[in-house]
């Protein structure tokens, strides 16, 4: 996959969703994307949960999201806000580079990755690309898709999450980066809106299914699959 480059032309009534938890990176992005005519930011958002709960208020034609945002990341939120928007196209905005993250941002159903240092020179490309429903990749990541690839050979699959990380389920996956947040079941259930009983048999099951026997090593499997930022 190649990365458009070609200068996007004006479009009037662009609404776009950011969601960073850092107000100086939203803040920036904002001023970025609102020069160019006829674009707006229609809302900001701090997580991924508040995210997915304005996408489906507002429904954005396209949502910038980081990866590392608490209570919900980007992924999880990807995957709700294309679920319930089809026709928003996701742009992840992101400090990660590497292949396997790339992959995983491309199967939550983003088609948009910018690394948060290219930014300045690429992001407003990609939205104008985006916009058109065409995939934006900078020549940075679409040159570590191609490595990657080329070292795999040509009948390599794809990179996918752990087997025991695909026995959740996407509530139980939310569930999950609370848990490694230090969330207590009462603020969870808060936070979801379920009872403190239902947070607790979840609490339960996720730690059976990844075999997991203590906060420690929960902490450290979130970590270790990016669900959570040390």
């Amino acid at each position: 996959m190649n990365a458009e480059t070609t200068k996007h032309e004006p479009v009037e009534n662009l609404r776009i969703l950011i969601a960073d938890d850092h107000e100086v990176v939203r803040r920036g992005v904002r001023t970025l994307l609102e020069s160019e005519p006829g674009w707006t930011v229609c809302a900001e958002a701090i997580n991924g949960r508040e995210a997915v709960e304005v996408a489906r208020r507002l429904k954005p034609d396209i949502a910038v999201l980081d990866i590392g945002m608490e209570e919900l990341n980007g992924l999880e939120a990807a995957r709700q806000i294309r679920k319930v928007l089809p026709d928003c196209e996701i742009l992840i905005l992101t400090i990660h580079e590497s292949e396997e993250v790339i992959r995983e941002v491309l199967a939550a159903g983003a088609r948009g990755y910018v690394l948060k240092s290219d930014a300045g020179r690429d992001l407003v490309t990609a939205i104008g690309t985006l916009r058109r429903h065409k995939p934006f990749l900078t020549p940075r990541v679409a040159e570590l898709m191609l490595d990657g690839f080329i070292d795999g050979g040509e009948g390599a699959p794809p990179a996918t999450p752990s087997r025991r990380a695909g026995r959740l389920t996407p509530r139980e996956r939310e569930f999950l980066q609370l848990l490694a947040e230090g969330r207590s079941n009462k603020e969870i259930a808060g936070v979801l809106g379920v009872s403190v009983k239902t947070a607790e048999t979840h609490r339960k099951n996720i730690m059976r299914k990844l075999d997991l026997h203590s906060a420690g090593q929960l902490v450290r499997y979130a970590i270790r699959h990016r669900i959570i930022e040390p």
